[in-house]
């Protein structure tokens, strides 16, 4: 909603916003009306309500003022971001009918004559259907009978489909017809949180816009001055964590704000711990005390740390998730330096900004990498508290580590992976497992990678870091390479998760610019150099002038040959004959 609207006294302005419909002649009836909850009682009834929609209002209100209406559109966005109340603000549009204006507008204030039962969904030329209980084929086609028929009061008559993506095969194709011809009095407006399981069929035919989720500082602004105006005191770091917790839909902020008035009713102030035991949320700098031991090797106090917020009741999962944020924050933080501050208290600025000076950029991304990573461990385990111990251990074990900064100067000071075995104070890294067992030693090039994935019997990721990935730097623990046009999305992560679960401790593999080959490259390279070296040779360009159509497909190394009396170095070579006809 508008922050105008909220910010005028409360005796000097026209409560349009929030009592559009006649709400406000109620007078003391208003007392006895059944409680609405805040995502119905301030739900949007202007365009300009619409919070961080600035940029599809722009577009409908120059489309409305040019004349250049489409027939249909497609919303899409995260759950309560507005797709329904969109829809019904442009179904009222489309048939506006003021005192001093007869055609569609998007001004929609003061109301005209069909608003009031649009927004009521019981106007009887603008139909709504929910797909996810009507999918049939059948359901679509009784609902496309009436399309031929004019609108018995409004200009147009408006179908709002929710969540389309629901609608079967069928049902789309049945729809598609009545797209490609609509007659002139009908107007479709569909909505979708699936934008890609909807055909391309569809969305060609229908103007499409992107509802945004609203950033955490904006969502937290607006719940604030509804807060206020509902009577209630929130703090600050209160009013955040619902914000955050919301994850960008007003919806979702709204009832989470509901919930937590009640805890205020005695009439004093909201804490931001009463939210997260609401919630089931950690302290915020408690964890930015938990990340800041783990990233920095101090094992004892992280995990005693994190033990503690479980017991108090927070949930391991939503831990993760804001371990997931600090590890972000940290990263951005290094990037923008003072022009990054992050919504809620200083304390949580300060804090972070502090963390990001003790490590460096690419540790900061690994930290990410094994949160990101620990994370979909902790979704999968049977006891979410033992996966996210586990995780904060993991952490524990990197910071010992080499970053990937020292490993990148090591290797090109020719301490190669030897030095990059050794930890703080240049002592033998105790996290360093010997792969392959008996003795096979440590993985000393990216080839040795290749060689654990063959021995492991992994053909299609073998495969696919041999033929897209085109290494830099390696040392134990560290891969610094560059992908080919093509690779799998995935294929780093596979290919961290299986040198993880193989060698029992941490890899970084994150992706740095190259000019060098992949192994598959090279191969074909090395083969074709050999190739032309044998072909100069004037044995075998006379023994390839006799033979027509004979080419050379490989030549093999000098092999050592059992005492059978032949000549030594014998050069095998492969000449194939190709015949004609």
């Amino acid at each position: 909603m508008s922050d105008e609207s909220l910010n005028e006294p409360e005796g000097e302005r026209d409560d349009a916003t929030f009592s559009m419909f006649g709400e406000e002649e109620m007078g003391s009836a208003e007392a006895k009306a059944p409680y609405q909850v805040l995502a119905r009682k301030y739900r949007p009834k202007l365009f300009s309500d619409l919070i961080g929609q600035e940029a599809m209002v722009r577009t409908l209100r120059n489309a409305f003022e040019t004349g250049r209406i489409a027939h249909a559109f497609m919303l899409t966005g995260v759950r309560g971001v507005g797709k329904t109340t969109t829809a019904r603000l442009l179904a009222r549009a489309f048939n506006y009918e003021g005192a001093d204006h007869d055609g569609p507008s998007l001004k929609l204030d003061p109301p005209g004559e069909h608003c009031k039962a649009i927004m009521e969904s019981r106007h009887p030329d603008v139909l709504e259907l929910d797909a996810a209980s009507r999918t049939g084929v059948a359901d679509m086609r009784d609902l496309l009978d009436g399309v031929r028929y004019s609108p018995q009061a409004a200009r147009y008559k408006v179908y709002i489909i929710d969540e389309v993506h629901m609608l079967s095969t069928a049902s789309f194709n049945a729809l598609l017809k009545t797209l490609e011809e609509p007659p002139p009095h009908v107007k479709f407006i569909f909505a979708t949180t699936e934008i890609r399981k909807v055909p391309v069929t569809v969305l060609s035919r229908c103007q499409r816009f992107d509802l945004k989720r609203l950033e955490t500082a904006e969502l937290a602004a607006h719940l604030a001055k509804i807060a206020a105006r509902e009577g209630a005191k929130i703090s600050e770091e209160g009013i955040t964590l619902i914000a955050r917790a919301a994850e960008g839909s007003v919806r979702d902020g709204l009832s989470i704000l509901d919930q937590a008035i009640v805890q205020g009713l005695d009439g004093g102030e909201i804490s931001g711990e009463a939210v997260r035991d609401m919630l089931g949320l950690g302290d915020r700098l408690r964890l930015l005390d938990v990340f800041e031991y783990a990233v920095t090797g101090k094992a004892q106090e992280a995990v005693s740390e994190i033990t503690d917020q479980i017991q108090i009741g927070a949930d391991p999962l939503v831990l993760m998730k804001d371990l997931l944020e600090i590890a972000a924050d940290v990263a951005t933080v290094q990037a923008m330096g003072d022009n990054y501050t992050l919504p809620g208290p200083a304390d949580w600025t300060n804090r972070t900004k502090q963390i990001a000076d003790s490590v460096t950029p690419a540790q900061a991304q690994r930290n990410w990498q094994i949160l990101l990573s620990g994370y979909r461990d902790t979704q999968s385990a049977p006891e979410t508290d033992v996966a996210l111990r586990m995780v904060i251990l993991r952490l524990v074990s990197a910071a010992d580590l080499p970053s990937p900064e020292d490993a990148a100067r090591m290797i090109a000071e020719g301490g190669g992976s030897a030095s990059s075995a050794r930890g703080k104070g240049g002592k033998e890294d105790p996290n360093v497992v010997p792969v392959g067992g008996g003795g096979t030693g440590q993985l000393s090039k990216f080839e040795d990678v290749l060689d654990l994935l063959e021995k492991e019997r992994q053909p299609t990721l073998w495969g696919q870091a041999k033929a897209y990935i085109r290494p830099a730097v390696f040392a134990d623990g560290t891969i610094s390479c560059d992908l080919k046009d093509g690779a799998p999305v995935d294929l780093l992560r596979r290919l961290t998760d299986f040198l993880e679960v193989s060698t029992g401790r941490v890899w970084d593999v994150q992706k740095a610019k190259t000019n060098r080959e992949t192994v598959k490259e090279r191969e074909e390279r090395l083969k074709n150099e050999r190739i032309e070296a044998v072909r100069s040779d004037p044995d075998v360009r006379a023994a390839l002038a006799a033979i027509p159509g004979a080419e050379i497909v490989e030549v093999s190394d000098p092999q050592p040959l059992e005492a059978t009396g032949t000549e030594d170095n014998v050069v095998p070579l492969r000449v194939a004959s190709h015949k004609k006809g």
